[in-house]
């Protein structure tokens, strides 16, 4: 079966996409699944017009410590929420996201690592789980 791209998402024909270079997401891509895969750096841009009650998003790395970094940029400091990283000891890998612009899934992520946005239409709030301590960053 292959995927679906460019329609509206909804559960139970959710839409996944391919996102290999940079790219802008529009209010028509709230739903949708995206799967990262990086070869170099770029950025994945969250225009404005998804900051409406109920978008949501997610971002699954899709291969093993990709070799460039992957920054959703959110253009304001409006990102709240928490990523859990994997801990080698009893600390605190928590990523706090307390009013943050880019989330980044660094080159040491691993295949299946996530990231999940949604928007109350004033803010975005995201929750993650990696794998690799220190995979995922803010900025």
């Amino acid at each position: 079966m292959s995927a679906v791209l460019g329609a509206c998402a909804g559960w139970n024909f959710n839409m996944f996409e391919t996102i290999t270079a940079a790219k802008t997401l529009y209010r028509n891509d709230s739903g949708k699944v995206f799967m990262l895969t990086a070869a170099a750096a770029y950025s994945v841009t969250i225009d404005s017009s998804l900051k409406v009650a109920g978008s949501k998003l997610k971002f699954i790395v899709d291969e093993d410590t990709p070799t460039g970094a992957v920054t959703i940029a959110f253009g304001s400091a409006i990102v709240y929420g928490n990523l859990e990283q994997q801990a080698d000891t009893a600390e605190d890998n928590r990523v706090a996201c307390a009013g943050v612009s880019n989330l980044i899934v660094g080159t040491t992520a691993l295949k299946g690592d996530y990231l999940e946005v949604t928007s109350d239409g004033t803010y975005f709030y995201v929750s993650g789980m990696s794998s690799i301590q220190t995979a995922m960053s803010t900025s």
